[in-house]
């Protein structure tokens, strides 16, 4: 073979390599120059990183939830705006469309059942229960031209207990949505799932539609609007008559104050649970949630909220009492429930916090089996990634 032509076939090869590299690199430039052009998700998110490095946290987390969507995060604001500006690093530092983040955690806690008329009637008010729990997920926000983007999320739960009478816990939350920036304002719609188990082999599911429009009146200020459209499905066992169709509207303020280290939202939700065979038919709902969060430093926070809901039954039916001639009453059901909670986070180290919480629930009834109430304390530490 002629030395000329080898040498010329190798240039030609060298050559081609260097455009494929070129090409390559280039593509690349344009993919991050096309990402990086949307000046007004920058800004956002610039603002939102200047807040937390002031510990202006309840007006990054305001800022940034305007470009923005995940989904099942932490009660705390300052985790939430951790979240948030791992988020900006990868999109502003780093070039990335796509933004995720992780998390596991795990701890002990005790459940508690309290006295009430219906444990005090069917038993039940003397359970004491250690149990350990485990919980990991994550989120990915998958930035389009023009404000669009791709969100989507899961969390596992799991809870052991150490009485063998009582059943383990398992449950799996998902949400596949898209969102729009429209300047101030971030307006989602998609889809959310969630898979319980319910003992005996039995499992719960939920999935609904939903969206949720969210506005950013001032740097202290948002208001959100949201529906949803959702059903809940018992497959088997004896839980399956409970079954129902659930649409819900609802509407909610956010306020941060004390220069962005405390944080008040207030949410009110109304709607109708359609039946499929349930004894008490359908059922009309409203209710409201107050949550309270404070930040004392970069490493500290805590905080609180109350959740209330008000069902009224539409059918009478035949309901156990103890104190008619029959044991039996003909009446229309009306329940309050409520659920308080509380948490401290202590960040020890970078990525790992420590959090103990408090969750009381309380169903209140004139249908005496269903009084229900419980108190569960835990502590979790967890790694975020």
């Amino acid at each position: 073979m002629n030395r000329h032509r080898v040498e010329h076939d190798r240039s030609s090869f060298h050559a081609a390599r260097c455009r494929a590299a070129a090409l390559g690199a280039a593509a690349m430039l344009f993919a991050q120059a096309a990402f990086a052009i949307d000046a007004e998700m920058a800004a956002h998110l610039e603002r939102g990183r200047a807040y937390a490095a002031q510990g202006r946290y309840a007006e990054a987390k305001i800022e940034f939830e305007t470009v923005l969507r995940f989904d099942n995060l932490p009660p705390d604001v300052r985790t939430q705006v951790e979240i948030y500006e791992q988020a900006a690093r990868q999109a502003l530092d780093e070039g990335r469309p796509l933004t995720a983040h992780g998390y596991a955690e795990g701890g002990v806690g005790q459940y508690r059942v309290n006295s009430t008329i219906g444990t005090n009637t069917f038993g039940g008010s003397d359970r004491r229960d250690t149990f350990y729990n485990v919980r990991a997920g994550g989120g990915m926000n998958y930035a389009l031209q023009d404000g669009y983007s791709l969100n989507a999320s899961l969390d596992l739960r799991l809870r052991t207990y150490d009485n063998a009478d009582s059943r383990d816990d398992r449950d799996l939350r998902w949400n596949l949505a898209g969102s729009k920036a429209l300047g101030e304002d971030n307006l989602s719609a998609g889809f959310r799932g969630r898979t319980s188990y319910r003992g005996d082999g039995n499992y719960r599911n939920d999935v609904s539609i939903f969206t949720d429009y969210r506005m950013r009146l001032d740097p202290d200020n948002q208001l959100t609007l949201g529906a949803d459209l959702r059903r809940r499905r018992y497959p088997e066992g004896r839980e399956r008559e409970l079954s129902r169709t659930t649409a819900l509207v609802s509407a909610g303020w956010v306020r941060s104050f004390m220069e962005g280290s405390g944080s008040f939202s207030l949410t009110g939700h109304a709607g109708r649970n359609g039946a499929t065979s349930r004894p008490d038919g359908d059922s009309s709902v409203f209710g409201a949630t107050a949550a309270l969060d404070f930040t004392v430093d970069k490493a500290l926070s805590w905080g609180g909220y109350l959740w209330w809901e008000r069902d009224f039954f539409a059918s009478d039916a035949v309901h156990f009492h103890p104190d008619t001639l029959d044991n039996t009453v003909f009446l229309r059901r009306r329940d309050n429930l409520y659920e308080v909670g509380a948490y401290l986070v202590w960040e020890f180290m970078p990525t790992w916090s420590l959090r103990p919480e408090l969750l009381w629930i309380r169903d209140q009834s004139n249908v005496i089996g269903v009084n229900y109430s419980s108190t569960e304390i835990w502590l979790n530490i967890r790694k975020s990634f």
